[in-house]
C-alpha cells in the first residue's frame, strides 16, 4: 500500500505540474496569436518575435507556436482569432492596488469572472483608471554577465557606460545580472543596444511597476492579498497581474 500511495502522490504532483504548464502555454499562445495579427513574420514583427522567444524559453512545443501564429494571421482552421487585450483595475484587501491585463474573446465573461474573484477574496473590481496612476508602464530587459569568464563577477561599471549610450532610465542588480528598464516604447531599442554591447539577453517584456508599495503588517490581511492575486492568476483569460503589495516585488 505504501508503494501505491507513493505512486498516487507522484501522479497527483505530475498532474498539478502539467496543469500549470498547460496554463502557461495557453497564455503564451494567446500572446503569439495577438502579436501575429499585424504580421506572421517574426523578422519584421518585434512583438511576435518577443512572444515566440518567451514561448521557447518556457519550452513550448514548436507545433503549438506555429498553430498560434496561424490562428492570429487568419490561416488557422477557424480563421482570425477575435482575442482583444483589456486592462482591468481594482482593489484588494487592505487597499492594495491591482492591475490585471487580460486577453479575451468575451469581455462580459472575463469581467464577471474577475468581479467574482475580487469579491470572494475581500477586494472589489473598480472603474478604468482608478489605480493605473499608481503604476509606471515601462520596458524591462533582463541580462546576465557578458561572458562565461565574468559570470559571478558582474561588470557594473561597463553596464553603466552602456546605459548612457542606449538612453536607458536605470537598472537593478539581480543575482549575477541586472534588470535594465526604460520607456514603454523603447523595448526593442534597449534590447538591441544591450545586445550590441555584448550583453546576454535573458528576456524582455513590457510591464507595470508600482511607483510606491504597500506593506501589509497584518498577517491575515497579507495572506488574503496573496490569495486574491493567486486566484486572479488562475483565471484563464488573465495574462498578467501587477500589484503595489510589497510581497510582489
Amino acid at each position: 500500500m505504501a508503494g501505491h500511495s507513493k505512486w498516487a502522490q507522484i501522479k497527483r504532483t505530475k498532474a498539478v505540474v502539467d496543469a500549470k504548464r498547460g496554463a502557461v502555454f495557453t497564455r503564451l499562445a494567446r500572446e503569439i496569436t495577438v502579436a501575429a495579427r499585424s504580421s506572421a513574420d517574426p523578422a519584421g514583427n518585434f512583438q511576435l518575435r518577443t512572444a515566440i522567444n518567451k514561448a521557447k524559453a518556457a519550452r513550448m512545443p514548436a507545433a503549438n507556436i506555429e498553430r498560434a501564429i496561424a490562428k492570429g494571421s487568419g490561416h488557422g482552421q477557424n480563421g482570425t482569432c477575435q482575442l482583444e487585450a483589456i486592462r482591468y483595475e481594482g482593489y484588494g484587501p487592505g487597499g492594495i492596488a491591482v492591475l490585471v491585463e487580460a486577453l479575451t474573446d468575451n469581455r462580459n465573461r472575463t469581467a464577471a469572472e474577475l468581479r467574482l474573484t475580487f469579491n470572494k477574496h475581500g477586494g472589489n473590481l473598480g472603474e478604468s483608471g482608478c489605480v493605473a496612476y499608481l503604476f509606471e508602464q515601462r520596458s524591462e530587459v533582463h541580462i546576465r554577465a557578458q561572458s562565461a569568464q565574468s559570470e559571478g563577477n558582474f561588470q557594473e561599471d561597463a553596464l553603466l557606460e552602456n546605459l548612457i549610450e542606449i538612453e536607458a532610465d536605470g537598472y537593478e542588480l539581480i543575482d549575477e545580472g541586472a534588470l535594465v528598464y526604460g520607456p514603454f516604447k523603447a523595448l526593442e531599442a534597449l534590447q538591441n543596444g544591450l545586445k550590441d554591447h555584448g550583453w546576454n539577453i535573458e528576456g524582455c517584456e513590457h510591464c507595470w511597476r508600482p511607483l510606491t508599495t504597500i506593506t501589509q503588517t497584518d498577517k491575515e490581511t497579507s495572506e488574503q492579498c496573496l490569495q486574491l492575486l493567486d486566484a486572479l492568476d488562475e483565471l484563464d483569460d488573465v495574462n498578467s497581474i501587477s500589484s503595489n503589495l510589497d510581497d510582489m516585488q
